[in-house]
């Protein structure tokens, strides 16, 4: 199975060069995503509405892939209360813009059905 690159169409991805999403063989690896709202290029200013925007960009683009919140290793709340996977749950870390208050990446692996 060739590798394949997914994008969300975010204008960061084309100036940083890099891709939202590669999928290689039963990997999917998702860049690092902030709390923008990249269908109008937003942020909003609540860190709990980043938070949800972290997921959904994550989400889509994994659903694109043929994959699901299910197959990730590592997340969670109100997104992944079932699954409960192993989560590595705070990282201190200076992000691009100040605007930003939360980054995630998720790795998920394909699950045998």
């Amino acid at each position: 199975m060739p590798r394949r690159l997914i994008s969300t169409g975010s204008p960061f991805e084309k100036t940083a060069g890099y891709s939202r999403a590669v999928v290689d063989g039963e990997f999917c690896f998702v860049a690092g995503t902030t709390g923008y709202d990249y269908a109008t290029m937003t942020m909003p200013d609540a860190v709990e509405d980043q938070v949800r925007n972290c997921f959904r960009t994550p989400a889509k683009v994994l659903e694109d892939a043929g994959f699901g919140l299910a197959d990730v290793v590592p997340v969670c709340g109100e997104f992944l209360a079932n699954v409960r996977p192993a989560a590595t749950l705070l990282v201190v870390a200076g992000l691009y813009k100040p605007e930003m208050k939360i980054e995630i990446e998720v790795t998920a692996l394909r699950r045998k059905t």
